[in-house]
């Protein structure tokens, strides 16, 4: 999927807060769930329509999961230059993990354009 992608200098992604939360429902196999805050950037100078994603968690036990998949939390953004969309959505984890990912779009002439999302950990406090 990425081959045909590139980045557009000023299609950014920051990743504004990273929260364990131990109150939302887990599996038992999984039984860490963390929130994260995302903030997807558009200082290009192109309309930019976000249509897909690309996660990569890999837990510190060895398991990989790779999630793909069509919006973001159920949407289609269209970023004109200077706006941000921002979201928060969660991910349940057997243990510490690393994650990588990007967002898939469109400018408006069709040209097809990702935004990398910083990596960043899902990390157990010392108490959980």
């Amino acid at each position: 999927m990425a081959n045909k992608y590139q980045k557009l200098k000023g299609l950014t992604v920051r990743v504004d807060d990273v929260v364990y939360m131990p109150s939302l429902d887990a599996p038992a196999d999984k039984p860490h769930p963390f929130v994260y805050f995302i903030t997807i950037v558009n200082g290009s100078e192109e309309a930019i329509r976000i249509f897909g994603r690309k996660w990569v968690v890999r837990e510190r036990g060895g398991e990989t999961l790779v999630v793909e998949g069509e919006g973001v939390v159920g949407q289609k953004p269209i970023l004109d230059p200077g706006e941000e969309f921002s979201y928060n959505s969660y991910h349940v984890a057997a243990d510490d993990s690393d994650v990588q990912g990007a967002f898939f779009g469109a400018t408006v002439d069709d040209r097809k354009v990702l935004a990398i999302i910083p990596d960043f950990k899902l990390e157990l406090p010392d108490w959980a």
